[in-house]
């Protein structure tokens, strides 16, 4: 339970409808785990052409996957007719990403009418169910009404 109340009655669809629809997360190829009020979570399986030369998931992929995760996360909480867009985060790498699927899980810090504040802890899970924390991010996102076109 995060305590926060969505604006939209319909946000899980919406944000997956949003997110799912992106080029760069059709390309990633995650799918969405749970997602509620103010949190989001997103399920990474390992991909060979995500990796680095050593078999662990490359960076940036670490990066975009808390991205997601915490933009969805604020996601959940806006208006119909919204979206949010990154306007600066910052990730730390904690540990390899090696395993059959990275998990993330992304959580709104303080929500707001223009700016969210997001975070997201990533995790590898092994074949037994596992989890080893490998990045964690802070997401700023900006909140904007989608005008018709």
């Amino acid at each position: 339970m995060t305590g926060f109340e969505p604006a939209n009655p319909d946000f899980a669809e919406a944000v997956a409808a949003a997110v799912l629809s992106m080029p760069a997360a059709i390309h990633l190829g995650f799918t969405f785990g749970a997602l509620g009020p103010g949190s989001a979570e997103i399920v990474q399986p390992h991909r060979r052409e995500l990796t680095q030369h050593d078999g662990f998931l490359q960076g940036g992929v670490l990066g975009s996957l808390a991205d997601f995760a915490a933009g969805s996360a604020a996601g959940t909480l806006l208006p119909p007719g919204w979206v949010n867009m990154t306007i600066d985060y910052t990730v730390k790498i904690l540990a390899p990403a090696k395993g059959p699927t990275v998990v993330a899980r992304g959580r709104v810090v303080k929500p707001g009418a223009l700016i969210t504040v997001a975070a997201a802890d990533v995790h590898t899970v092994d074949a037994d169910g596992g989890e080893t924390l490998c990045a964690t991010a802070l997401v700023t996102l900006r909140n904007v009404r989608l005008t018709p076109a």
